[in-house]
């Protein structure tokens, strides 16, 4: 079955809150003057994005997410402020090379983290700055076996016959050797537990956690799928997120 790679851009630019947050820490780890040209890599419905362009007010930010929603709710909201891409990372295509790559939820989401990096690095200029967080080792992992446990009962169970995850959730050690591989210098990764309550469960859920499984199940079956999983992870729904930093030099 082919996967899907869009997303409900309008929910998740609603209860994307924890996302959100965390992307501000990040920035706090990526020093700016001010006149760089920066590129948001899976830069979502544009809410990250908009927080690098007021660091930004003589520079330039290239925004690129592979889900056509995210895209165009991203140019809708944000204008002729940024030029926004829908490209997949692994085959980035910019007018001219970066300063600094920022990214925030997304790596976990591309398999091929070594095709990742080498397209990363050849996007920035010598020296520049990767300041990146995604889902780690660990991620949600309670929930997501939830999930699968879920679906292998009936009525769904037919319809995740093939199902393999879409997520890549590496461990640091090996995403440190990943990037030095792809010539990244003065690497650093780290684990680092998030824990999440969300404050409309469903909807979130609905919108990033399970939005992969829902793809499979046709309309009827999707609520009912929602309500199985939510019934056994218990409430209040509390998410283990385990999220991995990564900060480099190219």
């Amino acid at each position: 079955m082919s996967e899907s790679r869009d997303w409900d851009a309008a929910s998740y630019d609603r209860i994307s809150d924890p996302q959100f947050e965390w992307a501000r820490e990040q920035l706090e780890r990526l020093p700016l003057e001010g006149d760089e040209v920066v590129l948001d890599a899976g830069c979502g419905s544009g809410r990250v994005t908009a927080e690098l362009l007021d660091r930004l007010p003589s520079g330039r930010v290239y925004a690129v997410d592979v889900a056509p929603s995210m895209v165009a709710h991203a140019q809708a909201a944000l204008g002729d402020r940024v030029r926004v891409f829908c490209q997949d990372l692994v085959e980035l295509d910019l007018p001219e090379r970066v300063d600094a790559v920022f990214s925030n939820a997304t790596f976990h989401w591309i398999k091929d983290h070594d095709a990742l990096f080498a397209a990363l690095h050849r996007a920035m200029k010598p020296r520049g700055r990767l300041v990146a967080q995604c889902g780690g080792l660990g991620n949600i992992d309670r929930f997501r076996r939830i999930a699968d446990d879920v679906a292998l009962q009936r009525p769904f169970a037919g319809y995740f016959e093939d199902w393999r995850g879409p997520w890549n959730y590496a461990p640091a050690p090996d995403t440190e050797e990943r990037l030095r591989q792809a010539g990244f210098t003065e690497v650093a990764c780290w684990l680092e537990p998030k824990s999440v309550t969300p404050p409309e469960p469903r909807r979130f859920v609905q919108t990033v956690c399970l939005i992969r499984h829902l793809d499979r199940l046709p309309g009827e079956l999707r609520g009912p799928f929602v309500d199985a999983v939510l019934d056994r992870a218990g409430d209040p729904l509390v998410l283990d997120y385990v999220r991995l930093n990564m900060t480099a030099r190219a």
